[in-house]
């Protein structure tokens, strides 16, 4: 027997009008960890849903060898059968059942008479939650459960499936840092028992912790296979976008203006439980041509304090005054913050940004039909044609402004949703974490974005996890914690400690 669990020789996959990809060759050896990188759209999770049976055999070309066999899977079943187990980005669970019933679902455990056996089916789902490092009852619906523990939840499922190999996709891309260390821990411990696993990550750090080999792939092709003591992040960056980032921002040189936008004394309570302060007497201004950032820790409250202030999407017993250029503006609803001239990019793009059913076309109109109207009605040839010039100019990679936002990469449809609110033409745009999920390329585009958003003379604000990024792309940064300012810091001034020290000053008690 070879060592290598897994061999993937040749495969190519075609879509109408499109090579997804092109004579990719991955080898996987038994018992590693092996993580896929490469730009959103590089075809990773394509060729994983090729191994998986997603796309079943013979809707692609080339061979799978598994455990020295040749195999051709006609679905997910039959790659599940030999010990296959892919976990999605997006999480295949059902929020209105059980844990238990998650694990076992298509895959009961049954007893006389081929009835469910409940007792057998919570008691082995427990044995598989302590697995994972699990404590919640198995009886606990899916929906009560947050979203780093549904992820371990897939885990335990992939487990009682007897898993061989475990295929992660972004495993990581919605955890906190601390869900996001126990899943990592999770993957390693699970390889001490002797499971391979592939995981596709844009996080290069996370990569560099836990993965043995590294395979790039570019434009439905494979670059290289890197070992781990030769795998640096400027190597990856560079396979994935086929040159050297030697700088990861772009430059940017501000033309910083008048006050555009203060915030004086911000306060928000918890939607439900109205005693709990979340945003707490916030004051921060903006001025033309700027990019301020927003510091903070999971929990600090700074996507609350946003979309607080944006039409007062989040919370109760909201107080305080929003100025715009010296003069009060209420930014009540939605609709008051966008005619007064303030936009809110979402941290969840999928959810709250972006109807993915709808087209491209019709995602960049939808926050400004006003000025598309016509005798009451939308005009399509005028719509159609903004929407090209924004394909065009923020380079969203789609063949027409037809397709589907559901189909495009993380970072095209970012580029749509900031389509969507650049077209409003705001004086402020607030941004929340507009890189997360997105790869190395793309981000250096969004960031381009911003920067002609502040030479523009507009004012931005960006929210972001991402220290780093924010020391890179900002004027000046305030630091959140427990809802409140702790500090606020010109980015000369700034550094990695400094911010830290802010984002983790506690409230006096």
């Amino acid at each position: 027997m070879t060592t290598n669990i897994l061999e993937m020789r040749g495969i190519t996959k075609t879509f109408p009008g499109v090579k997804a990809l092109s004579e990719v060759t991955l080898e996987v050896a038994r018992g590693e960890v092996h993580a896929i990188c490469g730009e959103n759209g590089a075809g990773k999770s394509t060729l994983m849903k090729v191994l998986s049976g997603v796309y079943g055999h013979g809707t692609y070309d080339g061979d799978i060898v598994f455990e020295d066999e040749v195999v051709e899977f006609k679905d997910i079943t039959d790659s599940e059968a030999k010990g296959i187990v892919i976990i999605h980005q997006e999480l295949a669970l059902s929020p209105y059942l059980s844990i238990a019933e998650n694990i076992f679902l298509n895959n009961e455990v049954k007893g006389r008479g081929g009835l469910i056996d409940w007792n057998r089916t919570n008691h082995e789902a427990q044995t598989l939650l302590h697995r994972v490092g699990l404590r919640d009852n198995p009886t606990t619906k899916i929906m009560n459960i947050g979203v780093g523990k549904q992820q371990l939840v897939e885990i335990a499922k992939a487990l009682s499936k007897r898993v061989k190999l475990l295929i992660l996709d972004e495993p990581t891309a919605a955890l906190n840092d601390e869900d996001s260390d126990h899943l990592l821990g999770l993957i390693l411990h699970l390889k001490e028992q002797g499971i391979t696993s592939i995981i596709i990550s844009h996080k290069l750090n996370e990569i560099k912790k836990i993965a043995d080999t590294v395979t790039v792939i570019r434009d439905g092709k494979t670059i290289e296979t890197i070992a781990k003591a030769d795998v640096s992040e400027e190597r990856i960056i560079k396979d994935m976008v086929g040159r050297d980032l030697e700088h990861r921002y772009p430059e940017h040189t501000p033309n910083i203006g008048e006050e555009l936008l203060r915030v004086e004394d911000w306060t928000a309570h918890h939607p439900q439980d109205t005693s709990r302060v979340m945003v707490d007497n916030v004051n921060l201004n903006v001025r033309a041509g700027e990019i301020v950032g927003i510091a903070g820790l999971m929990g600090a409250g700074r996507t609350e304090f946003a979309m607080s202030l944006f039409g007062q999407t989040y919370g109760s017993r909201i107080s305080g005054k929003v100025f715009k250029r010296g003069q009060e503006i209420k930014t009540r609803t939605v609709s008051e913050a966008i005619d007064n001239g303030i936009a809110y990019a979402t941290e969840d793009r999928k959810t709250f940004g972006l109807n993915l059913i709808e087209d491209i076309k019709r995602n960049i109109s939808m926050a400004s039909l006003g000025k598309l109207e016509k005798f009451g009605l939308v005009h399509d040839n005028e719509e159609f044609k903004v929407a090209n010039e924004y394909r065009t100019s923020m380079n969203i990679k789609a063949p027409s402004v037809l397709v589907k936002t559901g189909k495009l990469s993380g970072g095209n449809q970012q580029k749509v949703v900031l389509s969507k609110w650049i077209y409003s033409d705001p004086d402020v745009l607030i941004l929340d974490e507009p890189t997360r999920g997105i790869d190395v390329g793309a981000k250096y585009e969004i960031y381009t974005i911003i920067n002609r958003l502040a030479s523009e003379g507009k004012g931005v604000i960006v929210i972001s996890s991402e220290l780093p990024e924010l020391l890179g792309i900002c004027d000046r940064i305030y630091a959140l914690s427990e809802g409140r300012i702790t500090g606020e810091l010109p980015i000369e001034e700034a550094t990695p400690e400094s911010v830290l020290k802010l984002m983790t000053m506690e409230k006096p008690r």
